[in-house]
């Protein structure tokens, strides 16, 4: 295999591949198993690189990274001789009798510490730089994946539809193909398909084939092996998309239950490892009482081990919690896109890249009016961008903690922070998780309410488009009909497609319109799935009943999903409930009696500090206020944590976790104030 020829006008990464390629040769073989197991890699993630390029590369990024590293520990371990100066012969601890030998290992012992220090450094930045790029393709890989098996029920139920709709195998496979905007990683397998067949004039059956081989999902892989026999013999595509349908619908509760089992061994796992820092704080704090007091073992505890554990647990459950794939928005070619409410966005002025005066004038006065409007309305912005709030809130938190430090109120030493822990920590943290949090959860609710409120009743919804539909109705008219008879927020909404294609607005593009406000994954792959249908034909009643049943199917995935996450929240928040109820009793019943010890041997001229206890005797050097300071900061991160735990149990989103984060942690601070 010849090197690929370097040229001067080729990028960067493409000149480090050349020149490293002979080191690729070197170390991998024409047979090399690990070649081919990364060019089948490359294949799933729709990389078009060369694998011999590929790994050129990755081997380039190991050798920057190793040599740089390799100078920053010979650099370090320099440092170390001439700061620290250790005693390198009581390090290696070698005795040699020959005093020519002596002599020799004496000499070289500090140069020896220099390199290896440069080669542990050097090895670790090359496998680092060399891993990193590598070890990104299985990752790419795994998401594709997973994303595949998501949106293979609803693609092949889209599949179905237009071959209801009377549209022949290629059409159906360009229509999937163009639909990445709902059926994302599905649609970009078929892409890859087309490309194939449109650009090297390969027969779409040889593509169907080669893909089945080089996809990521042994699912969709099977899917296509079936595909193709159907393909080749002729047979009936309609009914076997119908079947694959139900199939894959069967598919996906089967994961669903699978994924909810998992899920409750996690919840059991956590209530064990949550109560671990529990039991840690209470053992440290009676070896405190017997051997002096153990701050730094307790620091670490509150300060590192509860997070961590919190954040592992979140990032086991990001391994099964399977979340709903896409933005929600639809972009068809043939329809203008434009993102509802964007505050940096002017409207369709800034597709004309143009510096003319009239465009700039109609560019400044559309986005002087779209201020004002959020201006006016600012309750609308926030609903649908709850993020948008930190823009007024953050700025009044950090002016709390300021004034908080200024004013005296949050003592900048540590003896006097732990004297006062409870007020600084109010000010420092509470006030500030109050005044964002509280914005942001109470106008994330909202736009889920809202969001709620469609998707709701979007099944029957449908299944009444469908009746309609099945008694002659044209689909403006069975809008209409749906309109009139029921009530909702998605019958208002179709009341308004009605209105808009009365007044000249095309069916296609009212319902994109309808979609993109609310933005929800699953409306949008009904709403898809509608709009392709009808241009075909206005009699769509099987495809209106198709959409119905995904759309059933997708309520019972989300009802077992909501059932089986509130048993976990009830496990989590019992578990904070448990170490919050200890916590108490300890800061009641034992830490309160010994400050009242402390007092005593203070005012009885013992000798005991006011934040000790007693006289010099058991557990005279443990600092209560100390350890109520742990314990309150304790229980407000496992709070917190235990908060956002809850919210991505219950619907796959981290930052649904805010509004529970901030009903907990006030049950510590309340505890706290009452005991």
């Amino acid at each position: 295999m010849a090197a690929p020829t370097a040229g001067t006008s080729r990028p960067p990464r493409e000149r480090m591949g050349d020149r490293l390629f002979p080191l690729y040769k070197r170390l991998f073989g024409e047979d090399s198993d690990f070649v081919a197991t990364v060019d089948d890699k490359l294949a799933e993630c729709l990389r078009d690189d060369p694998v011999e390029m590929f790994l050129a590369v990755a081997l380039g990024y190991g050798v920057i990274l190793g040599l740089a590293l390799w100078f920053a520990g010979v650099a370090l371990a320099y440092g170390v001789l001439l700061i620290v100066n250790p005693d390198l012969a009581s390090v290696t601890n070698v005795v040699v009798s020959n005093p020519t030998l002596a002599a020799t290992l004496e000499t070289l012992r500090v140069p020896a510490f220099i390199l290896l220090a440069g080669f542990l450094l050097g090895s670790i930045g090359f496998v680092a730089g060399f891993g990193a790029p590598v070890g990104n393709l299985w990752v790419q890989s795994g998401a594709r994946k997973r994303e595949i098996n998501v949106l293979m029920p609803d693609a092949i139920s889209f599949m179905y539809a237009l071959s209801i709709g009377g549209l022949n195998q290629m059409e159906i496979l360009e229509a999937v193909a163009e639909a990445d905007d709902v059926y994302g990683e599905v649609s970009r397998e078929f892409q890859v398909i087309l490309n194939e067949t449109g650009y090297f004039d390969t027969a779409y059956r040889t593509t169907i084939r080669n893909r089945s081989t080089q996809t990521p999902s042994d699912e969709f892989a099977q899917f296509l092996t079936d595909m193709l026999s159907i393909l080749a013999s002729g047979g009936d595509m309609t009914e076997f998309l119908d079947q694959k349908k139900d199939k894959h619908m069967r598919t996906a509760k089967q994961q669903q239950e699978a994924t909810l089992e998992t899920l409750q061994l996690f919840g059991e796992m956590y209530l064990t490892l949550s109560l671990f820092p529990l039991l840690l704080i209470i053992t440290m704090v009676a070896v405190s009482l017997m051997s002096g007091p153990k701050t730094t073992l307790l620091t670490g505890t509150v300060y590192a081990l509860i997070p961590l554990l919190s954040v592992a647990f979140i990032v086991m459950i990001s391994t099964v919690k399977q979340d709903d794939p896409g933005d929600g928005y639809l972009r068809p070619s043939n329809v203008e896109f434009q993102e509802p409410d964007s505050i940096l966005s002017v409207g369709p002025i800034d597709s004309y890249d143009t510096d003319r005066s009239l465009f700039g004038t109609i560019r400044s006065r559309e986005g002087r009016m779209r201020l004002a409007a959020i201006l006016k309305r600012p309750h609308v912005l926030f609903r649908e961008r709850p993020e948008f709030t930190l823009f007024l809130t953050l700025p009044v938190a950090v002016a709390i903690v300021a004034f908080g430090i200024t004013s005296g109120l949050v003592p900048t030493t540590v003896s006097g922070f732990v004297e006062s822990y409870l007020s600084a920590t109010v000010v420092l943290v509470y006030l500030p998780v109050y005044v964002m949090g509280l914005p942001y959860a109470v106008f994330y609710q909202l736009r889920q309410s809202k969001r709620a409120g469609i998707t709701g009743n979007l099944t029957d919804s449908l299944r009444k488009l469908a009746s309609a539909n099945d008694t002659g109705q044209t689909l403006l008219e069975s809008f209409g009909t749906v309109a009139d008879t029921s009530s909702g927020k998605l019958a208002q909404e179709f009341e308004i497609i009605r209105g808009k294609v009365t007044y000249g607005t095309s069916v296609k593009q009212a319902l994109v319109e309808m979609n993109n406000k609310f933005h929800v994954p699953r409306l949008a792959r009904s709403i898809k799935l509608v709009s392709e249908a009808q241009e075909a034909s206005s009699e769509i009643t099987d495809v209106l009943s198709t959409a119905a049943q995904a759309s059933e199917n997708q309520d019972d995935l989300a009802r077992e999903q909501k059932q089986g996450a509130q048993m976990q929240m009830v496990i989590i928040i019992m578990a904070f409930m448990t170490m919050l109820g200890v916590i108490a009793i300890l800061k009641l019943r034992f830490l309160g009696p010994m400050a009242d010890l402390a007092a005593a041997g203070s005012g009885s001229g013992g000798g005991s500090s006011a934040a000790g206890v007693g006289g010099g005797g058991f557990g005279s050097s443990v600092n209560v206020e100390q350890l109520e300071m742990f314990f309150f900061h304790a229980v407000t991160i496992q709070a917190v944590a235990a908060g956002f735990i809850s919210g991505y149990m219950r619907s796959g989103k981290l930052l649904n976790g805010v509004k529970f984060s901030v009903v907990l942690i006030t049950l510590p601070l309340l505890v706290f104030l009452a005991v």
